[in-house]
């Protein structure tokens, strides 16, 4: 029995060595945490307490005031940019069909006898305008308005003394919007 009292109290006694030269090493002039008594010159930690809720509120408020105006340009930012892209998808798309009702327009200017056939052809011009309209696209009034060149796109000029000066004497091709985007230019005369 003496054997297993001996291996008990060895643990005990060699936990007491390693607290002993744990103190030991400490550097001078320094104490245990225990040991220490707050003086009372310096604030104590009852102090600190209280000016540390201030300190971390005031910081996180700004940070989350920063980071939600961040996010509310970002917000606001993206939706311009998929405003924008719908726009210009909806203007690409329009641009194609342009050449199908400049080919129509050509086609209802030609005399024809055949009567079931100009009214297909109307029908058709009818349904296309109808398309661009429910669309958002509307054609430049161009015809005898004073010439602009945000919308116009002047490919003659004629002296004309029945029509003021800068005026659209003829429309060569329709010029089309969508919104305030010009998606064609209309190309135009100009007397005087």
């Amino acid at each position: 029995m003496s054997k297993k009292k001996e291996k008990k109290a060895a643990p005990v006694q060699e936990a007491e060595t390693l607290e002993e030269e744990v103190l030991e090493e400490q550097p001078e002039g320094t104490e245990a945490v225990e040991e220490a008594e707050p003086q009372a010159d310096t604030p104590g930690p009852e102090v600190e307490a209280e000016e540390a809720p201030i300190v971390e509120q005031v910081v996180p408020k700004d940070q989350f005031l920063r980071l939600a105006a961040e996010y509310d340009n970002y917000r606001k930012r993206t939706a311009k940019e998929k405003e924008n892209l719908w726009t210009d998808a909806k203007a690409d798309t329009v641009q194609a069909f342009l050449p199908v009702y400049d080919n129509l327009e050509r086609a209802l200017k030609q005399e024809t006898a055949d009567e079931a056939y100009k009214k297909g052809v109307e029908m058709t011009m009818n349904q296309l305008k109808e398309v661009f309209a429910k669309l958002g696209v509307t054609e430049i009034d161009a015809q005898g308005k004073p010439f602009d060149p945000n919308l116009h796109n002047a490919v003659m000029h004629i002296e004309d003394e029945n029509l003021g000066e800068n005026i659209v004497a003829q429309v060569f091709q329709a010029g089309f919007m969508l919104g305030e985007k010009v998606i064609r230019f209309a190309m135009v005369q100009v007397a005087n």
